[in-house]
């Protein structure tokens, strides 16, 4: 299986506890990836679901129905992608929606399938119109529309193209369009991963890695990896230089929670960001309601990084509630802080009760 990379992604935000893949990253994370289906820890539902789509395929010999795989970031999207092209012994492609700005772009992708190939586009729901316009025929009869020539005399010149399997990742399965989302005939829901689950991760990572880490440190990097495996990876090597430089390459839990603090990641899994849009809600804006917009002025954040890096685990952590007047902290937000919370303050569902 020959992997092709494209490199012109979006910069992504390099906190420790960003679910985005960090600049230089790739080379580790290859190497952590699982390469068999039976490899890949968590996801239980989609990965039986995968396999019999899977299964099915290769008994009649045709390529698997298209798949789309959505979920927040770092759960394993590309993981399965890859996985989907091994199990099938079939070539991957991969590229991204903003890469794909042309349908020209998507047209020459296309045209050089082999078949049987695995075209995987990561974001798929930020690809160009006339690109994904292009590629419902694609999808559905395995032919493109190419247009020669400009004006009047335009012509469109069918192209057939070999049958392959589009694997789609979205972080936004909301902002797909209908049309292209019911052209896949899989649809695989990611959801973010518990303890025990992210202790196996954690293990196996180790191991590659050449890490000693005992029971009890592999479930503290567990506890505090926001149910996502790219985040226990990354505090996983973290951990290990703190080991190397301090602790004799041994990562106890004593260790482990020595290095975490050096990190800035509480015994939560909040971060110095977290920390700091929690703090200016309620010291500053009295709990609020407060618009993400002014939260993220007084934090000195761009307010899609409070939006999409922030704010979805301290709502999963029942410490920030979102209204239609705004950001609202919760008591467990004021509790976490060591501050008392004032009369009638909701407390929200956790996923730490």
């Amino acid at each position: 299986m020959h992997d092709e990379q494209v490199t012109d992604f979006e910069p992504a935000d390099e906190t420790a506890l960003s679910a985005l893949p960090h600049s230089g990253e790739h080379e580790v994370e290859t190497t952590l990836r699982p390469r068999k289906l039976a490899e890949f820890i968590g996801q239980p539902r989609v990965r039986e679901q995968l396999e019999l789509v899977l299964a099915s395929a290769r008994k009649r010999g045709v390529p698997p129905d298209h798949v789309l795989l959505s979920g927040p970031p770092g759960l394993g999207k590309t993981s399965l992608a890859m996985i989907i092209a091994a199990e099938l012994d079939a070539t991957l492609r991969v590229t991204s929606g903003p890469a794909l700005e042309r349908a020209g772009d998507l047209a020459a992708m296309l045209s050089n399938l082999a078949e049987g190939d695995v075209l995987f586009i990561d974001e798929i729901h930020r690809i160009a119109r006339p690109a994904e316009e292009m590629l419902y025929l694609a999808m559905e009869d395995f032919r493109v529309d190419v247009v020669v020539g400009k004006g009047p005399g335009a012509t469109s010149i069918p192209l057939e193209i070999a049958p392959f399997t589009l694997v789609g990742a979205t972080t936004r399965s909301g902002s797909l369009t209908g049309p292209l989302r019911d052209r896949f005939g899989f649809t695989g829901q990611m959801e973010f991963y518990h303890p025990e689950e992210l202790e196996l991760v954690v293990g196996r990572a180790a191991t590659i890695l050449d890490i000693t880490v005992d029971e009890d440190a592999g479930a503290e990097i567990a506890r505090r990896s926001r149910g996502t495996p790219r985040i226990a990876n990354r505090l996983l090597r973290r951990v290990r230089d703190y080991a190397e430089v301090r602790a004799n390459g041994e990562a106890s839990k004593e260790v482990v929670r020595a290095a975490l603090e050096v990190y800035d990641v509480d015994e939560l899994g909040l971060d110095r960001l977290d920390r700091a849009v929690l703090s200016a809600l309620v010291r500053s804006f009295g709990g609020g309601p407060v618009g993400v917009s002014t939260l993220a002025v007084a934090v000195g954040e761009e307010p899609s990084t409070v939006e999409e890096v922030c704010e979805p685990y301290l709502v999963r952590a029942g410490m920030l509630a979102r209204t239609p007047r705004g950001r609202v902290a919760t008591a467990t937000a004021w509790e976490h802080l060591g501050l008392r919370p004032p009369a009638g303050t909701a407390a929200e569902p956790s996923l730490f009760d």
